[in-house]
């Protein structure tokens, strides 16, 4: 218990905690709904939209698509952070950058759909960041299911990079089967349900209230 809240105290000294957040060693499993079962042959991933091209990919075809390693903090908003996390998977920029997806000139936002109608939103300048990752494993292994197996969306700071706008953990969505680029905003799930749109961490962007 020491030990973890001098870790704390070191995270908020070198301005990596952001306000109202405490450090967790654990990794809190929270989601509304039943975790979906995976289904490899049949599962896909579809992007649309504001797109020249729309693309679907099979799970074979998604795990040979350019991959990276991001080390993140993730901060939740029900005010866990952890630190030092390693996610491995797709990043949509270099999808982008590779030839593979070209947008039209139209996209500012991007949907992201997951199993059961669930929905996050995001700006498409912060999905291009490099801290926006469709992530498949997480510190070396692949996802659980209750964490989002076998595709995830996934947000948080990389240690150093104070140019990234960091938003909470909510803005990745679990169970991901598609992004969709559109050239207007439409709140998500939670972001009916009240959460912030924008979902700041630095700004302690929780609600909308």
């Amino acid at each position: 218990m020491l030990e973890r809240f001098a870790q704390q105290q070191e995270m908020a000294r070198s301005g990596r905690l952001p306000p109202g957040q405490a450090l967790t060693r654990k990794f809190p499993v929270l989601h509304y709904g039943p975790v979906p079962e995976f289904h490899p042959a049949t599962w896909d991933f579809v992007i649309w939209g504001e797109v020249e091209t729309p693309l679907r990919f099979t799970w074979d075809e998604f795990l040979r698509l350019p991959r990276r390693k991001v080390v993140m903090d993730i901060h939740c908003v029900t005010r866990w952070s952890k630190f030092d996390t390693v996610w491995e998977g797709v990043s949509v920029k270099d999808l982008i950058e590779t030839g593979l997806l070209k947008l039209k000139p139209t996209a500012r936002y991007v949907i992201q759909h997951a199993e059961y109608g669930f929905t996050a939103n995001l700006p498409l300048e912060v999905v291009l960041q490099d801290n926006f990752l469709l992530a498949t494993h997480f510190n070396g292994e692949p996802l659980t299911p209750e964490h989002g197996y076998p595709l995830r969306g996934v947000i948080g700071a990389i240690p150093g990079r104070n140019d990234l706008k960091v938003t909470y953990f909510w803005k990745g969505a679990k169970w991901l089967r598609g992004l969709e680029f559109t050239q207007e905003d439409r709140p998500g799930f939670w972001e009916r349900a009240g959460y912030h749109n924008e979902a700041d961490v630095w700004k302690e962007q929780r609600t909308q209230w």
